[in-house]
């Protein structure tokens, strides 16, 4: 192996790493053969804060959404006691057997919701389980729930609730998917607006056509615009390599002032994310004032990549600290991995001479 690393995380809590809940494994139903004229169900965004300004309209949506309604916790002081968002839903036809739900929350500890989907007799049809991982930060999940005839889906949130944003439902369908027998098959929940994959961190160095992957952190790691409290990673390189490339998720991020990247004390600069639609209802618009530009927040994990200057990397030890970008709220990042692209035998490249 050309790379070891040992990944020093420094003045940062540590959360454990936890993706979206697949609270339902089965095969999904086959593809709906759509008839020509046919229409198929609206997707449903339900906004569920507390809150209404005086421009508020009627809320509306689509007829398969039936009723939504808040049983508030008793004022106890603590947050032993629960709040209750009630969303029933009808299926819309026999075909559509399979419910996408997406929660936006605020992702408190100790106040991570939860859903609870019951059918028509009182019965449980599923339990997420808690939503998101505990990092303190705007954040949304994804549950797939099955379904048939009429449903009940319970939001149950610690305290008053007001953690809880919005949901967004869409109806899903399936079709055959190939995938190369060479690359690894990741089980994800699709999300609407965007096909990336979670981030998947090797527990040990993955050698690949002369590429290493190396984990620095699998875990959660809260990040600021402080450089002196942002976490930073150590990591041995025996052989210089040509080309690097860091990569891992963050969430809640400005999406035009993305993490910097410092290696070696040199800063070399901003990450890319890889952004969902601009329709995406995990952008959330923040206004300051005397600042008449609209800055947008995504209230999820986004992945995000940099390649590193190879010159900047040095045979020895190596330090990369990932500190928040100018202007940005509390981030967390997780999946921290590096890339070390070595000549390879097989290696495509062109030989240029002087004209």
């Amino acid at each position: 192996m050309f790379l070891r690393v040992a990944a020093l995380a420094l003045l940062f809590s540590a959360i454990a790493r936890v993706y979206a809940q697949e609270a339902f494994s089965d095969a999904l139903p086959t593809s709906i053969d759509t008839n020509l004229g046919q229409l198929t169900p609206e997707s449903a965004w339900l906004d569920l804060r507390q809150s209404t300004s005086r421009n508020s309209k009627t809320q509306n949506a689509p007829v398969w959404v039936e009723a939504v309604t808040l049983s508030p916790a008793q004022s106890t002081g603590d947050l032993s006691s629960k709040s209750v968002f009630r969303i029933r839903v009808a299926q819309p036809g026999a075909d559509y057997r399979v419910l996408f739900f997406r929660l936006f929350f605020d992702d408190k500890p100790g106040q991570q919701p939860e859903l609870v989907a019951w059918d028509e007799s009182g019965s449980h049809v599923l339990r997420s389980g808690a939503l998101g991982s505990g990092i303190n930060l705007p954040s949304s999940d994804s549950v797939m729930i099955p379904i048939s005839g009429a449903l009940s889906i319970d939001i149950e949130v610690a305290g008053d609730g007001k953690t809880v944003r919005a949901a967004y439902l869409d109806w899903m369908t399936s079709s055959n998917v190939v995938h190369p027998l060479g690359a690894d098959r990741r089980d994800v929940i699709p999300e609407p607006f965007s096909s990336m994959p979670p981030l998947d961190s090797p527990a040990q160095d993955v050698e690949h056509f002369g590429t290493v992957t190396a984990t620095l952190a699998a875990e959660t790691i809260q990040i600021s615009g402080d450089i002196q409290e942002s976490p930073a990673f150590q990591f041995g390189v025996e052989t210089q390599p040509l080309a690097a490339l860091v990569t891992f998720e963050v969430a809640n991020p400005r999406i035009d002032a993305p993490p910097e990247i410092y290696l070696n004390g040199q800063d070399i600069g901003p990450v890319s994310l890889a952004l969902p639609e601009l329709a995406d209802p995990g952008y959330r618009g923040e206004m300051e004032s005397l600042v008449r530009q609209m800055h947008f927040q995504y209230t999820g994990w986004l992945r995000a990549q940099k390649i590193v200057p190879a010159a900047n990397l040095k045979v020895g030890t190596n330090d990369l600290i990932i500190a928040n970008g100018s202007g940005s709220e509390p981030s967390a990042i997780r999946a921290t991995q590096i890339q070390l692209k070595y000549l390879w035998d097989k290696s495509d490249y062109l030989l240029r001479t002087d004209h």
